[in-house]
């Protein structure tokens, strides 16, 4: 696993965490909340698997 990979592993679930945070503040829409949280994913995703 490259360091690459392993910051990936690490980033994405700060960025959900912190996005439902937001939501439960009420800065966040849900569908806003859902947007990033599965794009977040997505693009985790897709760079985990080609790097």
């Amino acid at each position: 696993m490259t360091d690459a990979q392993i910051g990936l592993m690490t980033a994405t679930p700060l960025i959900v965490i912190f996005a439902i945070m937001l939501y439960r503040m009420g800065v966040l829409r849900l569908t806003g909340t859902l947007a990033a949280v599965a794009l977040s994913v997505a693009i985790a995703g897709a760079l985990f698997f080609t790097q």
